[in-house]
């Protein structure tokens, strides 16, 4: 699968438009929410087993990890999806394929260690879509949001009962996380006490040049320590100095879509293992099971290069292999990797690696969940 080119550069285009169908979405009629996860689910992919194995960067297996879960999560993780869907049509429909059970494990699973994890399915644009954008209409966007939308009030009207709450998206799933928090949360002081923090990564997240706040949210500022509550987190990887153009690092004017005013944005880096800024050691974490196996983005998924071995638990943890920091070279902001020259940009040098930004600091984020997990209870 190529997304190069013509086809490749509108990528930003038709994910960012998605930031932008509130307008349609509201003349949708509402559709009863599915739920990918959710408590109590007979088969749930957000609620796995955690037996974890450290290995190392050159996939040598060590010792076994002790994961405790917590038996009653204080938050919940509100859970949005990336561009998955292996459907041929241009939008998902809502049934549940294999995909998104692998991408919910992959990116999300690990965060039951400390919440409640609910993930809707939303009638996204499908990567057939992706590779054919001038079919994709307004329209179809706007259901997308909808019905990430509509699940969000599902969940506050019926779960979460003054609960904390915990966004987590990447790419598409970060786009529409992107316009559901500035319009349900960031705007609505009550629901914004109830904000823990927000993951959002591969989606070029926005803030006024110079501050951690302005741009896509007015009052959530970014994390900068372990103990800051209400707050976002947001970065994209890559290995090398990105190329101009990358698709992600740069506000969407920059890539000729977006405001007018895009020239006073800057794209938020924060660096889960060094949030006050700087470099730090990362922890790499990933599940044993191959990602949805037969399917095309499961196949792109093994060419990155990272050491899989074999292991009898659920997941695989890498420990100080990487040293991450945030970079404004070349013009994108980026978490930029040191010793990770193995790593594979995919599909291409302008991509970075995307395919891996949810699972490459995946311990560092769990860590500061939990952390502001336990602020959030002491202080209810």
């Amino acid at each position: 699968m190529q997304l190069t080119g013509r086809r490749g550069a509108t990528l930003i285009t038709v994910l960012g438009a998605l930031g932008a169908l509130t307008g349609a979405a509201s003349a949708q009629a509402a559709q009863k929410t599915v739920w990918l996860c959710r408590p109590g689910l007979a088969s749930n992919p957000c609620a796995p087993k955690l037996t974890t194995t450290r290995i190392s960067g050159a996939g040598v297996v060590g010792s076994r990890l002790k994961v405790t879960k917590d038996a009653k999560p204080k938050v919940d993780c509100f859970y949005v999806y990336p561009t998955v869907s292996g459907q041929s049509g241009l939008q998902a429909t809502k049934a549940i394929d294999p995909e998104e059970r692998s991408i919910a494990l992959y990116q999300v699973g690990r965060y039951s260690q400390t919440c409640r994890v609910f993930a809707p399915v939303y009638r996204q644009i499908t990567l057939a879509g992706l590779l054919r954008p001038e079919e994709v209409t307004p329209a179809m966007g706007a259901q997308a949001y909808g019905d990430v939308r509509d699940a969000f009030r599902d969940y506050l009207k019926y779960d979460n009962k003054g609960r904390g709450i915990v966004f987590v998206g990447h790419s598409q799933g970060t786009y529409v996380l992107r316009k559901l928090i500035a319009e349900e949360v960031d705007k609505k002081a009550a629901v914004r006490k109830r904000l823990v923090s927000a993951v959002l990564l591969g989606g070029n997240v926005t803030v006024k040049k110079g501050k951690d706040v302005g741009g896509d949210f007015q009052h959530i500022r970014a994390c900068r320590s372990a103990t800051q509550l209400g707050c976002v987190v947001a970065f994209s990887t890559f290995n090398q100095t990105p190329p101009n153009p990358s698709r992600f690092g740069r506000p969407r004017q920059a890539l000729g879509v977006g405001p007018a005013d895009s020239s006073g944005l800057d794209v938020l880096c924060t660096n889960p293992a060094s949030l006050r800024g700087g470099a730090g050691k990362i922890t790499a974490i990933f599940p044993s099971a191959p990602f949805a196996p037969g399917t095309a983005i499961g196949l792109l998924t093994t060419q990155v290069g990272f050491p899989m071995p074999t292991v009898a638990t659920a997941f695989e943890q890498a420990d100080d292999v990487y040293t991450a920091r945030c970079s404004n070279a070349n013009g994108a902001h980026v978490l930029l990797l040191s010793g990770a020259d193995a790593l594979k940009p995919l599909p291409d040098a302008t991509w970075g690696l995307h395919l891996a930004d949810a699972n490459i600091a995946l311990g560092d984020l769990n860590a500061l969940v939990r952390k502001q997990a336990i602020r959030y209870a002491a202080q209810r």
